[in-house]
């Protein structure tokens, strides 16, 4: 094996090659060696400075240490999508060709089998194998997606060469069997992908930190002076008929106490009426969103008449709600009551 020596790495691979059968497969190696050596040439690389690699559906160029590397990634920059253009401009559709390219420095050293064997090359080939790359690629309209190893862009790119904006490369990180690899993307960084970061693009799903946490309190219920309960509209408990009449029939709130009838005749119906449910305590905190209010136990009766039934049908003021009454099916009374038969005096 020769002894490592400095080498710049290009490496220029086809998209969905093996989908093609083997004719388009063949038309497709003669345009990719084609647009290489026509790049190379532009660059003023010739033969002598580098050495080539089949790989089928990719090409793998070592290039002497001594030949621009500006120059290089100006011609891949600025020439190869014109070449690809050109080529894809008269192909049918299955012969269409895309590339994904790589440029990197490294030692490489040439074994007695003519293998090529450095760390530096295993880095650049899995820079080519990204699923990164491959998804910038697949998302352009253009044909090509270009991508440095972090030692050329510190060296060459980011300096702004005439040619070689470096506002259009993006920081990257790869991963690799070794660990993730930092690397800069020509072009735009691929929607969704998840193997970017420091400004390669937009930030990975659900790590803006801005979603709720899993199992996150719900805001304090607002609270009222005891013995009060919260509005709940026209709600009604269970068990109470539904308001037959347009006055006389008092609502139960939630166990607060009962409304006077408005319009009631008789000594009951004046005694409870006018008054309607408490307002709530203020405490003084901005006004919450209304929360269910939380089962209780029924507030304690106030003075004067108090109707409570659990059942039946009360009568106001002698006025019956529907049939006879014989006695009270159920709750609480307190005060003047009077129960009677349909036809006849109150009893």
């Amino acid at each position: 094996m020769t002894d490592p020596v400095s080498r710049t790495i290009l490496l220029l691979d086809i998209e969905k090659y093996s989908d093609r059968d083997d004719v388009e497969q063949a038309y497709l190696r003669r345009m990719l060696y084609d647009i290489t050596d026509r790049a190379l040439e532009s660059a003023g690389i010739d033969e002598r400075l580098r050495l080539r690699a089949d790989r089928g559906d990719s090409v793998m160029e070592l290039i002497d240490a001594n030949a621009s590397v500006t120059a290089l990634l100006r011609a891949l920059l600025n020439e190869v999508p014109g070449l690809l253009r050109s080529v894809n401009r008269t192909a049918s559709s299955s012969a269409q060709i895309r590339l994904r390219g790589v440029v990197a420095t490294g030692y490489v050293a040439v074994d007695e089998l003519d293998g090529w064997v450095g760390s530096d090359l295993n880095h650049a080939c899995r820079l080519l194998d990204a699923r990164l790359l491959r998804e910038a690629l697949r998302e352009r309209p253009d044909d090509f997606a270009l991508c440095v190893s972090e030692g050329v862009h510190t060296g060459i790119v980011r300096h702004g060469h005439p040619g070689i904006p470096a506002d259009d490369f993006h920081p990257v990180m790869v991963d690799s069997k070794n660990g993730p690899l930092r690397a800069w993307l020509h072009g735009p960084v691929p929607h969704g992908a998840d193997d970017h970061g420091e400004g390669g693009g937009a930030p990975a799903p659900d790590c803006s930190g801005e979603s709720p946490a899993p199992g996150a309190a719900s805001p304090t219920p607002r609270t009222t002076s005891p013995g009060t309960a919260e509005p709940t509209g026209t709600a009604e408990p269970t068990g109470t008929a539904e308001a037959a009449e347009p006055a006389g029939v008092a609502e139960a709130v939630g166990g607060a106490q009962a409304a006077g009838a408005a319009g009631a005749a008789g000594p009951a119906g004046a005694a409870a009426g006018g008054s309607g449910p408490h307002e709530p305590a203020r405490s003084g905190r901005p006004e919450q969103p209304p929360q269910p209010a939380p089962a209780e136990q029924p507030a304690a009766p106030a003075a004067g008449v108090v109707f409570d039934f659990g059942g039946g049908s009360p009568s106001f003021g002698g006025s019956l709600v529907g049939g006879d009454q014989h006695g009270v099916s159920g709750g609480q009374v307190t005060g003047d009551v009077h129960l009677g038969g349909s036809g006849g005096a109150s009893k």
